[in-house]
């Protein structure tokens, strides 16, 4: 009984640290499971990370902090799997905004109204209309997000006849799940800092602490954090006390990782990884399937020996794969302009994963990335022969 109830409270937290934010409406069957096992999680959580978790019968929040403040690589993303820009960003704040004061119902195009007038505040001015469709495909995307969040409740009508014009859309919003949105340490209005990333800084600032335990607590909670929310955790991006302390604590900090949340570390001279087996706790898969994954992997293969490659070069190479795979890729992949796509996309997952880190002009490859090289296979002749790599015809007539 013990080994099933641990289990169903590792099942729990897996759930939160994959979707923090869980309704009864989207994951009835998971927020039951988090609801039972409420005490011992919101206890596991505090004390390892301080992250905040808020359970009643309508919802569960995790109130996680991103470890840094300079991570780009994980975007929300639309239907199609394309990033938010920074006008979806500011359009989906503005819809919170909006939201805050709307009533218990409204439509997409009240919302599109309402959005349009705080767009054109003399405070904040900022340049968006729904003359295009890619603008208000910009809204849209803001919309559904907010239904998979939970924020609003379809309840008739749908997306689709708003792009086009032919009709508009009903919504529920509910309040709970919009005022659980914030994750800050401290109320946007006690923020007083003028510049954005000074702004930003403040929002999600935690108090210093003045003792030698509390210190070591706020090394431990923000190293589990790390371990928890980043692929990897070099131990060149830490500075000297949380390096000092990983390493001195790594075996306790991992352990206890792996207990709650089933996680296996896997240590290296250059860092740590909490590598999940059943492949759920991530954003990013590698490897996939389909011509994307297959131009990823090939992009890190070819990486995985070098301490990294300029754009052009990379361009090439890309472009020598699209012609050796053609027959088996989408169409266009060897078009003008093509080749650059695919290694934006492919770098672009690549750099989410700590793999690689992309710079103007050239890209440079992470130590993790070594773990897709690809050596060279060999056969074992008799004895007294050396071995010799496999040339092509020794490769194809190798059973």
């Amino acid at each position: 009984m013990g080994d099933e109830e641990d289990a169903r409270r590792r099942a729990a937290l897996r759930a939160l640290l994959r979707r923090p934010l869980l309704t009864a409406e989207s994951d009835p069957e998971v927020l039951v499971l988090v609801r039972r096992h409420q005490a011992e999680l919101r206890d596991w959580l505090s004390r390892e990370t301080g992250w905040r978790l808020q359970v009643d019968a309508e919802m569960a929040r995790l109130f996680k902090t991103v470890p840094t403040l300079d991570d780009g690589t994980h975007p929300a993303r639309g239907r199609a799997g394309e990033p938010f820009g920074r006008r979806r960003y500011v359009v989906l704040c503005l819809a919170l905004a909006v939201l805050e004061r709307a009533d218990a119902q409204t439509t997409l195009g009240r919302l599109a109204e309402e959005v349009l007038n705080a767009a054109a505040e003399p405070d904040l001015a900022f340049p968006f209309s729904l003359d295009s469709r890619a603008e208000r495909s910009d809204l849209v995307a803001v919309v559904r997000l907010l239904l998979g969040l939970g924020v609003l409740r379809r309840v008739s009508g749908d997306e689709e006849s708003y792009l086009s014009a032919t009709g508009d859309v009903l919504y529920d919003v509910r309040r709970a799940v919009l005022a659980a949105l914030p994750t800050g340490a401290r109320g946007p209005s006690t923020v007083t800092a003028a510049g954005f990333e000074e702004r930003l800084a403040e929002l999600v600032d935690e108090p210093v602490p003045d003792t030698d335990e509390l210190r070591n607590r706020a090394l431990r909670r923000g190293l589990t954090r790390r371990l928890l929310e980043d692929p990897v955790v070099y131990y060149d991006d830490l500075d000297d006390a949380e390096r000092a302390y990983l390493v001195s604590q790594r075996a306790a900090i991992t352990r206890r990782i792996e207990e709650a949340a089933g996680l296996v570390a896997e240590a290296r001279a250059e860092g740590v990884a909490m590598v999940d087996p059943d492949d759920e706790l991530t954003d990013v898969r590698m490897p996939e399937q389909r011509t994307d994954g297959h131009v990823t992997l090939l992009v890190a293969e070819y990486l995985s020996d070098r301490d990294g490659a300029g754009w052009d070069e990379l361009t090439v190479f890309v472009q020598d794969m699209a012609e050796r795979h053609k027959a088996f890729w989408r169409k266009g992949v060897t078009e003008p302009g093509a080749a650059e796509e695919l290694l934006d996309l492919a770098l672009g997952k690549l750099a989410a994963l700590r793999l690689v880190e992309v710079t103007p002009g050239r890209v440079r490859a992470r130590p993790a990335i070594a773990r897709y090289a690809v050596e060279k296979p060999t056969i074992r002749l008799p004895r007294g022969v050396a071995d010799r790599p496999l040339t092509e015809n020794t490769r194809r007539a190798e059973p």
